[in-house]
């Protein structure tokens, strides 16, 4: 398997930027894609491709190949993915054998605000990425879903047999369709796919949007934080360095027996707001600045994973601790942020 070239979309997002690491480190081939998109800012996905060997000033010019400093066997272009005309042109330059597609436009919020950049990247460039893979004769396709697509689902913990036909978030509702089309490509044109949904990532290098990032940062600042639905909300947190496992197995071990697959990635232990938020007080010695908030629109008050398709098929089992992983992460913050 070392020998096949892998492509990662969404590199210089956290999870894409976790997993090059990962394969690099363990002796593949990587090609990375990302359009280092503004959404959050653009320095944290620098510097994660710095961590790369990628060259910050490089990554100015568009559809331009960059070598790696620090990895021979990887290199990086800045590329969108709902770009038809060039996306066809690197498939069949690297002769690729899996894609990993982690690329989107993340947040279930901000697609309530904004519904087309949804549109673009999750709907329209994941059809590209099926196009390429059909045109190119990929081998296996594993890409990005989310626990969202359960929306106020009753019964506990989720698992992949149950009905998400209630998306309550655009974002939601694009991961769905991701997986249906998944589905379409594998009947009609008979190749793998594999969905992961993954339930509440946090760790170093996180994404500044999420949780973990503004509790930590409003708490270390002495500033208040919004805590939503008067903090009655459960997350299944699942740390980076267990979420990367599950999904470089599925990569590197591929055993499924049908074209189509879907496994819930999660910490399969869910935990209260509340309690999460002490974790971090404690971790940080200071005592949160808490402004009690309704339920925000597009919001689940609990999630759990069942993961048990995927210790099943690939013997994944988390062993990151809420504890450890905040830990983790804090010790992270303040290096990066010198604080």
């Amino acid at each position: 398997m070392k020998n096949k070239k892998i492509l990662v979309t969404g590199a210089a997002g956290f999870i894409g930027f976790h997993l090059c690491k990962t394969l690099l480190a363990e002796g593949f081939t990587v090609v990375g894609i990302d359009n280092l998109n503004d959404y959050y800012d653009v320095n944290l996905k620098l510097d994660r491709l710095n961590e790369l060997g990628i060259d910050k000033l490089k990554t100015e010019f568009y559809n331009s190949e960059i070598k790696s400093s620090k990895y021979p066997e990887f290199n990086f272009f800045r590329l969108d993915l709902q770009d038809r005309e060039n996306l066809p042109v690197i498939f069949e330059k690297e002769n690729f054998n899996v894609v990993c597609n982690l690329a989107a436009q993340a947040g279930v919020r901000y697609s309530i605000e904004n519904p087309e950049a949804y549109i673009d990247s999750n709907l329209v460039g994941f059809a590209n990425i099926l196009e390429c893979c059909r045109n190119f004769k990929i081998e296996h396709l594993v890409y990005a879903s989310s626990s969202s697509v359960y929306g106020q689902n009753k019964k506990v913990p989720f698992s992949t047999e149950d009905n998400v036909d209630h998306p309550i978030s655009l974002y939601a509702a694009t991961k769905k369709s991701n997986e249906l089309m998944a589905y379409t490509y594998s009947h009609l044109y008979g190749f793998k796919t594999t969905g992961l949904r993954f339930f509440t990532v946090y760790g170093p290098w996180g994404r500044p949007d999420m949780a973990m990032f503004l509790f930590t940062d409003a708490i270390s600042k002495n500033q208040p934080i919004k805590v939503f639905n008067e903090g009655n909300l459960e997350r299944d947190f699942t740390f980076i360095d267990d979420i990367i496992m599950g999904v470089f197995k599925v990569i590197k071990s591929d055993t499924s027996k049908t074209n189509f697959s879907l496994y819930n990635i999660g910490n399969g232990s869910p935990v209260n707001l509340l309690n999460f938020i002490e974790e971090i007080e404690e971790q940080l010695g200071i005592t949160a600045k808490k402004e009690m908030m309704p339920m925000q629109p597009g919001d689940v008050n609990l999630t759990w994973a069942d993961s048990s398709g995927l210790e099943r098929d690939y013997g994944y089992k988390t062993s990151t601790s809420v504890k450890e992983g905040v830990k983790k992460f804090i010790e992270w913050y303040r290096e990066y942020y010198k604080v």
